[in-house]
């Protein structure tokens, strides 16, 4: 099993992709230069002190609002192993997955755990934070597959040998 460990930032419930990124920053020309004002809305500094391999960990309902696929792959772009949150809006889900941006549903441990924290997280498994361990379900064969090539399309390109 895949296994990695993180520090947490700690999100609240309905994040949505207004949030996650400003409209007024689409514009701006990629995914680099939208991604230092992810989060701007709640909190101005966060994009600058989200490092590589950091978990997001949130409330219920996290990525609602319009679709917007900027929004999975900015939070992926600022080094973010994985958002776990309570739930997930449809739309958003299915952005991150095909983005290779790792979800994980779990109702309990934004409830028991503070921001900067470090947990371990083994995929299909557990989470590991603060001596507790909690449980989480595996994603389906075909989710894992288009996450861990990366996304959708490097997905889609490894198996047309392109």
């Amino acid at each position: 099993m895949t296994q990695f460990t993180g520090k947490v930032w700690l999100l609240g419930d309905d994040i949505d992709t207004d949030i996650i990124i400003p409209t007024e920053y689409l514009a701006l020309p990629g995914v680099e230069d939208m991604k230092k004002y992810a989060f701007s809305p709640l909190r101005e500094e966060l994009a600058g002190q989200i490092e590589e391999g950091d978990i997001i960990v949130a409330g219920k309902n996290f990525g609602c609002g319009s679709s917007r696929e900027q929004a999975p792959e900015i939070i992926k772009h600022l080094g973010v192993r994985c958002v776990i949150a309570k739930s997930f809006a449809r739309i958003f889900f299915r952005n991150a997955i095909n983005n290779g941006l790792l979800l994980i549903e779990n109702q309990e441990l934004r409830d028991h755990v503070a921001e900067g924290d470090v947990i371990t997280v083994t995929m299909g498994e557990k989470i590991l934070a603060g001596g507790r361990e909690y449980p989480i379900a595996s994603l389906p064969e075909n989710l894992m597959d288009i996450l861990n090539a990366g996304g959708l399309v490097k997905a889609m390109q490894a198996r047309n040998g392109v």
